[in-house]
């Protein structure tokens, strides 16, 4: 390997930090689509970090982490390499919306991507093969868009698969607290990088409109962690003694449509039975009242206080184990 850290015409040296543009596309007045792009490469050899935020656009606390780690590490003092993308997901980023507007697509649903493909499977593939498969650990930061959610970390690889193991270490060591271990998508970035062989995990950075600080600094506590235990920078990683485990969600969906009024809070540990949220008309007087199916963890709820008939109120951890 050479010492020089490489990601198309972008170049560090041992010691070194690269910041630059990585060209994707053009837009439709032939301006180019430019990545914001940051290698560093440490002045001792080690391992290889990659780093990505927004490859959906409304998911913003990702970069928020990303420039912070960033401002906290000296090459001087790194051992090993990292390769960061702090907004994938460019046409999205600036129409403030999830999907591509140009294709319409996911682009966490488009990796390893396509050459001569579609604009988010383009810009998958140049990332995929030009920065993902240099690392031995990747980070794909995410949030649950503007919908109040905990803050977690995602595994997405299939449990039969060895390499398992090794993304459930890295889930567990950023250290967060809450850990979903499900099966993704195809396409997801936390699965088409664990079937080359790189152990991969999926924060899920809480839900905001903006950045949110909280979730932020559970983020830079993951991410350091992740550097620290894997020898790119000196220090222990601080973990929680016990981290729950989910391995999917349920939906709570009201049968009525009204305002809602919850019972219960984010994180809350549910038992069967529990109430979740009141639905009331506009008068105040409850409607439907809606419970727990099973023992669980309150993940997710509704970012606007009314629902209609069939709407989900609530998403449920379900499972629940621990590690």
């Amino acid at each position: 390997m050479s010492d020089t850290l490489k990601v198309e015409h972008l170049e560090a040296e041992p010691g070194q930090r690269r910041d630059g543009y990585l060209t994707v596309g053009e837009m439709q007045d032939n301006s180019p689509v430019r990545l914001p792009m940051v290698l560093l490469n440490g002045a001792e050899p080690g391992p290889t970090l990659y780093m990505q935020a927004t490859s959906d656009g409304d998911e913003l606390n990702g970069i928020a982490v990303i420039r912070r780690v960033l401002k906290r590490l000296d090459p001087a003092a790194l051992k090993g390499r990292l390769i960061a993308a702090l907004i994938v997901n460019f046409h999205a980023f600036h129409a403030g919306e999830s999907l591509n507007p140009v294709d319409g697509k996911k682009m966490n649903r488009c990796f390893p991507g396509r050459k001569e493909g579609t604009s988010s499977e383009r810009v998958a593939y140049r990332l995929f093969h030009r920065a993902v498969k240099q690392a031995d650990y990747c980070i794909d930061l995410h949030q649950g868009g503007v919908r109040p959610m905990i803050d977690e970390v995602r595994v997405r690889v299939d449990r039969r698969k060895r390499i398992h193991r090794a993304c459930m270490e890295m889930a567990r060591i950023f250290g967060i607290g809450y850990i979903l271990d499900c099966r993704g998508p195809d396409g997801q970035l936390a699965r088409a990088a664990p079937d080359e062989g790189i152990p991969t995990i999926d924060p899920e950075l809480g839900g905001c409109l903006g950045w949110d600080e909280g979730s932020i600094e559970k983020g830079l506590a993951g991410v350091e962690n992740i550097l620290k235990h894997y020898g790119f920078i000196e220090g222990r990683a601080q973990t929680p003694r016990r981290q729950i485990v989910v391995d999917g969600f349920l939906s709570l969906l009201a049968a009525r449509g009204g305002f809602l009024e919850y019972r219960a809070s984010l994180y809350d540990h549910l038992q069967k039975g529990d109430p979740v949220a009141d639905v009331t008309d506009p008068f105040g007087r409850v409607l439907e009242t809606v419970y727990a199916p099973q023992d669980s963890i309150f993940w997710a709820r509704s970012v606007r206080p009314m629902v209609a008939s069939g709407e989900a109120v609530a998403m449920l951890g379900k499972n629940i184990r621990y590690v």
